[in-house]
């Protein structure tokens, strides 16, 4: 079954059509007229073009046959013989152009015999006449008589120009009308067209672009990780069940998203609950043993005084020294018991590169974080002796809006890449385990600045 939103685009696209196609319906016909015009023009041109030849031949005829009678010149004759040879054809020709309308063929087959009669009964018969006796010819009865007949038959041939001329006119304006109503309709449908290409036009920005530039914006928040956000499922048909289908799909990553939080948040809480344990374990257990021996050794070194005995005694003590040392690097007692300030400044008392800390509060934070900032400075102080060839690193750590904002900067080579060291990406699950982020600027030559930031919860 077609969707919504399909069956709108069809039945956009049908109307469409049907306008579309109207228009050039109508414009098929218009062509068809105006063809129709065209060829009855160059009919009309044809016929008066022939009728007008007809006309000239027969003042032709009348002025070489008044010249000759004047005259009685022989060479005044020529136009009249010239026109007394073409007449048939064109009379024929007139009468073959006019064939399809039965008036004009009748008033032109008039001026073929009207020119013949013309021609038989009164020009030659003059001719001859004025051969034999010039003065009987010259009469006024005979001239008069010469004038009526090229009269009636100009008369003939001036109401078949004015026929034809009608028609023609009859014709351009049926054209004009045909032309009229195309341009109307024409006007019509690309006025319906435009309104119903706007409509749908807008229709869509509505319907489809505007719902899927909505979820196409969700969508990037979603790969940014924000995984709070919905599309509104305002959509139609096809777009409602894409917004449904990307909400259900938000909704599960933020749930799996919360799951998979939580579970590093657990872990990371059970790994710092055993380096506290087991700092616990040595300093109670193992650190007291030794200090208990190593006191013991002193004890007996000093009734009986003997160079084994200061040779155990130094390694007792030596080894009470790395007890503790491993002891601090599993989990320090200081960040315990006093917090994140006094440890951040025992760490930068004992970096090998000179170090600043600024702490801007007091208070307690809860153990995850601290302990995260502990390490984040731990490993920035590491890599700015091993790697960057600092002389200095300045250590800031505050709360603002809620949240732990830490920046560890020193002014070494730069250059470094978090995709690279293991430490720096242990150290960026660590916080993003808490919600936190973890953001590192190094470009060559201009040092490098760590800066976290990570969210105060109880």
């Amino acid at each position: 079954m077609i969707g919504g939103v399909a069956r709108r685009v069809l039945v956009a696209s049908g109307l469409l059509m049907v306008l579309v196609g109207s228009g050039f319906v109508v414009l098929l016909i218009s062509v068809q007229g105006l063809r129709a015009s065209e060829h009855q023009a160059r009919h009309t041109s044809a016929v008066l073009t022939s009728a007008h030849q007809v006309e000239r031949l027969v003042s032709d005829l009348a002025t070489g046959q008044r010249d000759f009678v004047i005259t009685g010149q022989e060479k005044f004759l020529q136009p009249w013989q010239a026109a007394q040879a073409q007449l048939p054809s064109q009379t024929a020709a007139l009468q073959q152009l006019v064939a399809s309308s039965p008036d004009e063929l009748t008033r032109a087959q008039q001026v073929s015999r009207s020119v013949t009669s013309y021609l038989r009964d009164y020009s030659m018969p003059e001719i001859e006449s004025a051969r034999l006796d010039p003065d009987a010819a010259r009469t006024e009865a005979a001239t008069v008589e010469g004038a009526q007949r090229v009269a009636q038959i100009r008369s003939v041939l001036d109401q078949l120009i004015g026929s034809e001329q009608q028609l023609s006119v009859t014709e351009q304006r049926h054209s004009d009308a045909v032309a009229n109503q195309a341009v109307v309709a024409a006007t019509i449908g690309l006025a319906g067209s435009v309104v119903l290409i706007l409509g749908f036009t807008i229709y869509l920005t509505r319907a489809i672009v505007r719902p899927v530039r909505v979820t196409a914006e969700m969508a990037n928040q979603l790969a940014a990780g924000d995984l709070d956000v919905r599309v509104p499922e305002t959509g139609v048909g096809e777009i409602r069940t894409l917004e449904r289908t990307f909400n259900t799909m938000a909704t599960s990553l933020g749930a799996a998203s919360a799951d998979v939080a939580a579970s590093r948040a657990r872990i990371v809480r059970s790994a710092d609950e055993t380096r506290r344990q087991i700092e616990r374990d040595l300093h109670d257990g193992i650190q007291q043993r030794l200090v208990s021996l190593t006191l013991d050794v002193r004890a007996i070194q000093a009734d009986t005084p003997m160079a084994e005995l200061d040779k155990i005694a130094d390694g007792l003590s030596s080894t009470l020294d790395e007890l503790r040392e491993i002891a601090r690097g599993i989990h320090p007692a200081i960040l315990s018991e006093g917090g994140i300030g006094p440890a951040l400044r025992m760490l930068a008392r004992r970096s090998k590169v000179p170090a600043e800390v600024t702490v801007g509060f007091t208070t307690r934070l809860p153990a995850p974080i601290e302990a995260a900032t502990y390490y984040v400075v731990s490993e920035a102080l590491t890599n700015a002796a091993k790697h960057a060839d600092a002389s200095v690193v300045l250590i800031d750590a505050d709360i603002t809006n809620g949240r732990l904002m830490l920046q560890v900067r020193d002014d070494g080579r730069g250059g470094a890449d978090p995709a690279i060291g293991s430490g720096l990406i242990g150290l960026d699950d660590r916080v993003q385990a808490l919600g936190g982020t973890l953001e590192v600027d190094s470009p060559t030559g201009a040092g490098t600045t760590l800066s976290v930031a990570l969210p105060i919860t109880s």
